[in-house]
């Protein structure tokens, strides 16, 4: 009697093991906003998603999800819970401007779980594309940061969806199944070869619907129209973008069939995610300026919906502002590892706000801005950083010029509110975005301005910006419109003692002042023209 008694215990102990394993699989679109998905705000030319909206009733939309404009950084920001500006991260690894690579003694999500149970098993299946296949010893770079299993394309483009070439722990083979199915059975294989008895994280990568555009296998989607020849991609290319989410989308669903005939379904948590927006060749926007790689919304606003076990009162929609780099607490806390704050280094500080208060629905919101940068090795001025709370946003590029939009009456930022007159409103959170920027960045780049009620900031003062500001040696004015003829521009310091004064000045588009002979402080930059005054703040190091 006593052996059975035990036996049931081991017994009854298997069972609840395996129905409270909580598992987590994050899914990640590649180069995906959200209006292609009918059931967000704002959609336009949407796409047949079944699997994809299946999450909504057993998950939470969140419908503010900020990312960075590219995805090597925002992958990066997921997989570490810190911003770019931290890990050095801040552009695409290989793309154009480049980028620094992932460091592989960053503490990552793999690494944390190996460290609160090594039982946990942990695969990433899909594109990798946060360090350069050469040297030899980066192939292996998802292991060095704590996976147990890498499988998929290292780069980030593809050459082709159908011929390509995957490295499965650091061994290369050539794949001529198509891509995005190839990542599924990828995922579907290691699911199954895995002790049941484990709980598993698998990060999940598509390629997909990355360029380049192409029609995808026949069976896989509902668009019979399109020849696939470059011709007619050329012609619609958002036809074929369609096609290439929903063939994502049925591989998902396969995933899905997966887990549950292996019973798993039921007890995973699955966070749908896209890494940074459509690029202008597929973006449904007015302003193309405005799409992937810039800290504009329509860069950084993409979906993410949260799914499974975990969520309490299933089918909600979230209005939180969150961060990537959320997403690293959120899995970490997600399989029960509450005190993992304990193995950070105090040198490397984690920006992640676990999303758990608000999937167990005793919270609705865990920070009270959102953040957002791109900056390369080769610089441009698409570079620069951006902050919003619920109501505005406020960029700066890093060449000095500053933006500032009420997204609540303006939500594709058509409007500059540093050009006109402010609301008191409007100056308020002008201010706190300003001074929540500094103290994350830890410095005094932002709002160099004084704003006030009283400062004339009509459409005038939009003429010329100064770059870079802060700065020592030179400065460079760019101007908003042409200015023909001769201007008068003059530095006077604090005091307001007139330090330097150029009075044939002729502006065009690119303007450099040797300013080497002034002293370090702030000065008003005055430009007059005609009848007109313009001034800018500048900061001299």
């Amino acid at each position: 009697m006593k052996k059975k008694i035990q036996l049931f215990i081991i017994l009854l102990s298997f069972y609840l093991s395996a129905n409270c394993q909580r598992n987590t699989i994050i899914i990640i679109a590649d180069d995906l906003s959200p209006d292609y998905f009918g059931f967000y705000e704002n959609s336009f030319d949407t796409v047949d998603v079944p699997n994809i909206r299946s999450l909504l009733a057993r998950g939470i939309r969140f419908k503010y999800l900020l990312s960075n404009p590219v995805c090597s950084s925002t992958r990066t920001t997921i997989l570490t819970g810190r911003y770019s500006f931290r890990t050095g991260v801040g552009g695409i690894v290989g793309g154009i401007g480049g980028s620094n690579q992932i460091d592989t003694s960053e503490i990552s999500i793999p690494k944390l779980l190996r460290i609160y149970d090594n039982n946990i098993v942990k695969a990433n299946i899909g594109k990798w594309h946060l360090k350069q296949p050469n040297p030899a010893i980066n192939l292996t770079s998802p292991l060095a940061l704590g996976y147990n299993w890498c499988e998929g394309p290292f780069i980030g483009q593809l050459p082709s969806f159908i011929n390509w070439t995957k490295y499965t722990n650091g061994v290369a083979s050539t794949i001529t199944t198509y891509a995005t199915t190839e990542n599924v059975n990828n995922a579907v294989s290691w699911l199954k070869n895995q002790n049941t008895n484990k709980p598993f994280f698998l990060w999940l990568a598509f390629n997909a619907p990355h360029e380049p555009l192409h029609l995808p296998p026949l069976n896989l989607h509902t668009y019979t129209n399109l020849s696939g020849t470059l011709a007619d991609v050329n012609a619609q290319p958002k036809q074929y973008f369609k096609a290439m989410i929903q063939a994502m989308d049925h591989e998902i669903g396969r995933l899905f069939d997966t887990l549950k005939v292996m019973n798993k379904f039921d007890s995973t948590d699955i966070i749908f995610i896209g890494d940074n927006g459509n690029t202008p060749r597929t973006a449904q926007i007015s302003d193309l300026s405005k799409a992937k790689g810039t800290v504009y919304q329509y860069g950084v606003h993409v979906p993410m919906i949260i799914a499974g076990p975990s969520v309490v009162n299933k089918g909600r929609v979230s209005n939180a502002l969150v961060n990537t780099v959320d997403i690293f607490a959120t899995i970490v806390e997600n399989f029960g590892y509450k005190n993992w704050q304990s193995e950070i280094p105090t040198n490397k500080p984690v920006d992640s706000k676990s999303l758990q208060p608000i999937i167990t629905n005793t919270a609705d919101s865990v920070r009270p801005w959102v953040f957002s940068e791109i900056f390369k090795l080769t610089t441009d001025s698409a570079d620069g950083k951006g902050m919003r709370n619920r109501d505005y946003k406020l960029i700066r590029f890093d060449y000095g010029a500053e933006e500032f939009y009420r997204l609540t009456d303006d939500p594709n930022e058509s409007k500059n509110l540093l050009i006109g007159t402010l609301t008191p409103t409007d100056i308020s959170n002008y201010n706190y975005l300003c001074t929540e920027m500094n103290k994350l960045l830890g410095n005094n780049l932002f709002c160099q301005k004084t704003v006030s009620l009283n400062e004339d900031r009509n459409i005038e003062n939009s003429v010329f910006d100064i770059y870079p500001n802060p700065s020592n040696l030179f400065i460079h004015l760019k101007f908003s419109k042409e200015l023909i003829g001769k201007c008068a521009v003059e530095f006077i310091d604090i005091t307001g003692k007139t330090c330097l004064k150029l009075i044939d000045f002729s502006p065009n588009i690119n303007n450099t002042i040797d300013i080497s002979t002034l002293s370090k402080g702030m000065y008003n930059v005055n430009l007059k023209y005609d009848i007109h005054s313009y001034s800018k703040k500048l900061i001299l190091e």
